[in-house]
């Protein structure tokens, strides 16, 4: 399940994030231990909830077709063995012009999907790649 951040619907409408390759630095994150709240806004928040980022992994072939967000399959390398992962943070971790990154501080969220324990999506992490595949469904990432 997909969850989008408020203050990433704000900032699609602002031209604060934009969902292309051309744009801005999107990426999606592995974490375990974070608490989703529909309130956060940078990786900061996530960091600050308990959160702990295990993987990182820039997503390329952003496309955005009728409002709906898609991406080419990430794949995250030699993931290190432990706990399991609980949810996929997707976020910009640059600007919009130019491309660099920025501090966690400044890192906007944009959604989390959620792979809790229970969910048939739950990801338990072998040091071994992590290839995550998107939704083939009318949602694919998510849908604003």
């Amino acid at each position: 399940m997909s969850n989008l951040y408020d203050a990433a619907r704000e900032g699609f409408l602002a031209g604060e994030i934009v969902w292309k390759n051309d744009g801005s630095t999107i990426k999606a994150a592995l974490v375990r231990g974070y608490t989703f709240s529909v309130a956060h806004k940078y990786m900061s928040d996530v960091i600050s909830a308990g959160g702990t980022v295990v993987a990182t992994e820039e997503l390329d072939s952003l496309t955005n077709t009728n409002g709906v967000a898609d991406a080419a399959d990430a794949v995250w390398e030699a993931v290190p063995e432990g706990d399991p992962i609980n949810h996929v943070i997707i976020y910009q971790s640059s600007a919009v012009e130019g491309g660099s990154d920025v501090s966690a501080a400044e890192q906007r969220l944009i959604a989390c999907i959620d792979r809790a324990a229970g969910s048939p999506l739950q990801l338990i992490p072998n040091g071994q790649d992590i290839t995550g595949r998107w939704s083939p469904g009318a949602d694919r990432i998510f849908r604003i």
